[in-house]
């Protein structure tokens, strides 16, 4: 301020009385400010006093490590919620998987159908980025309690999943994670059909059932075979062995270590085959070449094949069980599965329906069979027929009832006995061995089958004692290792509780039908006798004890489809633990000493 008075005054000469500058004036002026200006020393603005900070913010500067210390935990919890999460939704295991994840895809896919397309789609996605669910643990092969021999495999277990899951071999591996032993894809036609119009598929939930009519649609055979040749040649690139088409014959060759087919030790990967639709239901010849064109493509990428004779909804398909057409169609697939490239050849199996269930209908399809070469019998399919509802006496809503009227193979619990019934029956029959009219070798398509053996009456003389009836299973069976069979002499698996001479099981509508025992007075289980014939089995197996029950009656596999359905991804693993709680129980293990 005074800087500014001492210049106003020296300017102060320069004012005219008038109060008029001239221009040079006005620049005097300026520069004499400016000189001034620049003289003066620039002020020092001054320090504010320091302040006593307030109780509220005096921990603040203490605060900074306090901060760190909760993020890190903040951190260091979401981590560990993250990686809980992740194994416990992957685990096949945990419980959301039924009683979440299928109401949810009920939810939002009304339509069954569309169901069963979102969750191959979502396990597929899953899949790629190693989040699907999987069975944990190594239960199967450090405790070694439920393996069994199946086709000179030993295999994990005794549980499969059905054809029908995965039609198109879309997701064989996802399904192998599950825990199964046996996968079966299919089934596969000669070219692609649509199936029967939709909607195809109905729910009947208070039964836990399912009624189909889908009419085996499929891409087709030689989309199969695309989709699990990629699948080989992804394996033989994540092994080392690399892209190139010598890689694809080493693991199809068996070089690598594993089953060509399922490409997993003590696991089988099955693929059924069916005929078109518009191939002409009384040419045989033509339906054997529908077969033998999947065989063709399709036989080196599988360890089983299975003929599918039994579909419901495809028409005339359940008249090729008739003993003629049946071996004349098993013996084409026999031969072109032995002809077909690859040093390991898969098995071959039939699968037959559970409404030809005859004495007659059976000794024809046993004869067909032992004919033919075929090295096994897969008993069950959907069914024509509607059981009643359990439990016995309960009425069932009105739109359940409406649905128990389509058309379509029907699938669920109810199906369990009869299922239980066709196994011990084609166990009985097929241990009869070949005619004696034929030789255990198959025959050409075109020769004429010899007329099937007649059962006897199921005599307490004929039937099979308990001592026999372990000794059969010891020879179906290898010892799970070389201690174990030096010790105990037991089977793999120990089945417990072989039907009795005696036995029988009640059936569907509430009778009792004698069961013939698993051998007749002609044995068929000495050093010169053909290898006993291997049955599968699936309709209506839902837990543990009915697969124990399965496999006691003569099965060495139990098939599961509906099952899975109601129960998710974690069903398997279920039926598995539920095994292994039966077989420890003491009640079982008193009628098992």
């Amino acid at each position: 301020m005074q800087g500014t008075k001492s210049l106003l005054v020296s300017s102060r000469g320069l004012l005219r009385p008038e109060g008029a500058f001239s221009r040079g004036q006005w620049r005097t002026i300026e520069r004499q400010w400016q000189r001034q200006l620049s003289q003066q020393p620039t002020p020092r603005r001054p320090t504010p006093p320091k302040r006593t900070p307030s109780p509220r913010y005096a921990s603040t500067a203490a605060a900074a490590p306090s901060n760190k210390l909760r993020n890190a935990i903040y951190g260091t919890g979401l981590v560990l919620l993250t990686a809980f999460g992740y194994l416990y939704i992957t685990d096949t295991r945990a419980s959301i998987h039924q009683w979440f994840v299928v109401p949810t895809l009920r939810l939002l896919h009304t339509d069954p159908e569309e169901a069963h397309h979102a969750g191959i789609r979502y396990i597929k996605a899953l899949y790629d980025f190693n989040l699907h669910p999987r069975e944990r643990g190594k239960q199967d092969t450090e405790l070694g309690d439920l393996k069994v021999e199946v086709f000179g495999h030993v295999l994990d277990n005794p549980l499969g999943t059905s054809a029908g899951i995965d039609k198109d071999a879309q997701i064989p591996s996802p399904l192998f994670a599950l825990g199964p032993a046996i996968v079966e894809v299919g089934g596969a036609t000669p070219h692609p059909q649509v199936g029967n119009p939709k909607p195809r598929v109905f729910r009947i939930p208070s039964q836990n059932a399912l009624i189909n009519r889908y009419g085996l649609n499929s891409e087709g055979a030689e989309y199969m075979a695309m989709q699990l040749r990629e699948r080989v040649r992804q394996y033989a690139y994540d092994n080392g062995l690399g892209l190139e088409p010598e890689s694809e014959r080493q693991v199809l060759g068996g070089e690598a270590g594993v089953p060509p087919g399922s490409l997993a030790p003590g696991r089988l990967l099955a693929v059924q085959v069916a005929k078109n639709k518009s191939t002409p239901d009384n040419d045989i010849a033509a339906i054997a070449n529908d077969y033998v064109f999947c065989v063709d493509h399709l036989a080196k990428y599988a360890d089983i094949l299975v003929v599918n004779v039994s579909s419901p909804n495809t028409p005339g398909l359940r008249d090729l069980q008739a003993t003629a057409p049946l071996t004349t169609i098993l013996s084409a697939v026999v031969g072109a599965a032995k002809n077909c490239p690859g040093r390991t050849k898969p098995a071959v199996m039939v699968k037959v329906s559970p409404d030809e269930d005859s004495d007659a209908q059976i000794e024809g399809i046993c004869s067909a069979v032992w004919a033919s070469g075929v090295d096994g019998v897969i008993v069950g399919n959907t069914t024509k027929k509607r059981p009643d509802p359990v439990p016995a006496g309960y009425v069932m809503p009105a739109k359940e009832e409406k649905i128990l009227t389509e058309t379509g193979g029907y699938s669920g619990p109810q199906m369990f006995n009869r299922t239980l019934n066709l196994v011990q029956k084609y166990r009985y029959g097929l241990d009869q061995g070949p005619p004696e009219e034929s030789s255990s070798e198959p025959i050409k398509s075109d020769s004429t089958p010899q007329p099937p053996p007649q059962l006897p009456p199921a005599t307490a003389s004929s039937d099979l004692s308990a001592d026999a009836s372990a000794q059969r299973d010891v020879q179906r069976l290898k010892p799970m290792t070389l201690e174990a069979e030096a010790e105990s002499q037991q089977p793999l698996l120990k089945i417990p509780e072989r039907h009795s001479p005696n036995s029988s099981v009640e059936a569907t509508t509430g009778t009792t039908t004698p069961i013939p025992s698993s051998k007749s007075s002609k044995p068929a289980a000495s050093s010169s006798s053909p290898e006993q014939k291997v049955i599968f089995a699936t309709g209506g197996i839902t837990n543990g004890e009915q697969c124990l029950q399965i496999l006691n009656a003569g099965a060495s596999v139990c098939q599961v489809y509906t099952a899975m359905m109601y129960g998710g991804v974690g069903t398997i693993t279920r039926m598995k633990q539920e095994m292994r709680d039966a077989m420890k129980s003491p009640a079982r293990a008193e009628k098992n000493p």
